[in-house]
């Protein structure tokens, strides 16, 4: 017999040798590293429809702008520059 799952169930993994945080909710899965609160997040409608892929895609997509912007290598958002004379 199964239990039905009501609260968040938390464990730890060791992913090439760092720790994370797998949290399995009704809501879905969230996998981050231990000690921070941002990670990936799967929701099981996603799972089961298919969508999973796709948001992998789009979450990883999003994680390598905001990484562009913040070390300013140009990716990111870009600001007008002035010329004064």
């Amino acid at each position: 017999m199964t239990a039905r799952l009501e609260r968040p169930l938390k464990r730890e993994l060791l992913i090439k040798g760092d720790p994370y945080r797998l949290t399995i909710s009704p809501l879905g899965l969230h996998l981050a590293r231990k000690g921070k609160r941002k990670g990936c997040e799967l929701s099981w409608l996603d799972l089961v429809n298919g969508n999973a892929a796709l948001a992998t895609a789009l979450n990883a997509s999003l994680e390598l702008h905001r990484q562009a912007a913040s070390t300013g290598n140009g990716r990111g958002r870009r600001t007008k520059k002035f010329r004064y004379s």
